[in-house]
């Protein structure tokens, strides 16, 4: 049987988000364009729109304050070893919740130092459903890849209730 995918986008108070599906589930995910987000799969593309129904809504809820944890399966294929167990220890990483880059990496069993962690979350192919921003350093925000930077992660972390909202956020 041949895989293949079919993709959502999804207006988001932090851009437009691309959702791609495969027949197994949520395989990427991101800002962007479709070529941008599902240009490393290699698969063919469908139009189906049932597909990646489950997953836009999810996301929609999420972002109007709806929902706090994710049921849309998700895909691993783009991911193995080491990096496949930091993000499924991520994946676990409750809504309203944060964890430092060494936490993730004790949660995760492996012995990936804070700095490898970093750069697991940098190459994060299926961001907010796999919450790379609720992953923050000992003395701040840390860095974030998606969106608008580390703008986007203080967004997402005070919509989630991680952070306090400012003055510029009322």
């Amino acid at each position: 049987m041949m895989t293949t995918v079919a993709f959502a986008e999804v207006a988001t108070p932090v851009g437009l988000f691309v959702l791609a599906v495969t027949e197994e589930g949520l395989v990427a995910s991101g800002w962007g364009s479709r070529t941008r987000v599902g240009g490393r799969l290699g698969l063919a593309e469908v139009h189906d729109p049932d597909r990646t129904a489950c997953a836009a809504a999810e996301l929609e809820a999420y972002f109007a304050g709806e929902l706090r944890e994710f049921g849309t399966p998700v895909d691993w294929r783009l991911t193995s070893g080491t990096r496949r167990a930091v993000l499924q220890a991520l994946h676990r990483v409750p809504y309203g919740t944060a964890v430092t880059y060494g936490e993730l990496a004790a949660r995760s069993g492996t012995n990936v130092p804070a700095r490898g962690i970093g750069s697991i979350m940098a190459a994060n192919p299926i961001p907010i459903v796999v919450p790379c921003h609720r992953v923050v350093a000992g003395g701040g925000l840390g860095g974030f890849s998606g969106g608008e930077g580390v703008e986007t992660k203080r967004w997402l972390l005070t919509h989630e209730g991680y952070l306090q909202p400012t003055l510029l956020d009322l």
